[in-house]
């Protein structure tokens, strides 16, 4: 994407803020991000931080939706364009990781949301605008019935795709556990992944 996840137009006041919460939030997740670490990064006081933003759940909600809102469009033009579909998969894998990477703390919030306020996260946190699959649909459609791929449903493929580039993400900290990795270790293994799942995914439709 050209530009930041949290590039916002109008009031700079708000654009240090959402910058300053947006590293916080990154590296400390939700529950460790302290509202005044976010108002010193943001170079402003405590005070002005809550006239922005009351409470530090909202503010997480907003910058968690200013980045989804700026997400889903570059995910759509993937997903929508005529590329091949070899193409179309490997650059859905490589924005989908890209994106989660910059920003670890979406996954986590997307469950909690969905799980706690169902009917709230889809009418006022996901775009209006989702990526409409039909076109991709039809894709693996015509690549199964010309026997370039193995016969599989594409809610199935879409699902798999999404469930290899999350879930490390989402037991990040399980991962580094069972895997033994230091953060640095984990930041390259995730990098890695991008390639690594790309190819599993286009093997694994191999006839």
């Amino acid at each position: 994407m050209a530009k930041r996840d949290t590039q916002l137009p109008g009031d700079s006041t708000e654009q240090k803020i959402f910058e300053a919460a947006h590293e916080v939030f990154t590296q400390k997740g939700m529950d460790g991000a302290k509202m005044q670490e976010i108002a010193d990064r943001a170079g402003i006081n405590k005070a002005l931080l809550h006239y922005y933003y009351r409470t530090k759940e909202k503010l997480y909600e907003s910058v968690a939706k200013a980045i989804i809102g700026r997400a889903i469009p570059a995910i759509r033009q993937i997903i929508e364009s005529e590329l091949p579909l070899e193409e179309k998969i490997r650059q859905f894998i490589e924005a989908y990781i890209g994106v989660i990477s910059r920003n670890p703390f979406i996954p986590l919030f997307i469950l909690s949301e969905i799980n706690k306020h169902p009917e709230r996260f889809i009418d006022t946190i996901i775009p209006k605008d989702l990526p409409k699959p039909e076109v991709f649909f039809r894709q693996v459609e015509a690549e199964i019935a010309a026997g370039r791929i193995r016969p599989i449903k594409p809610q199935h493929l879409i699902v798999n795709v999404i469930s290899l580039c999350v879930f490390p993400f989402v037991g990040k900290p399980m991962m580094r556990i069972l895997l033994g990795m230091g953060s640095g270790e984990m930041r390259i293994f995730l990098e890695e992944r991008k390639e690594e799942v790309t190819r599993f995914v286009l093997a694994a439709l191999r006839p």
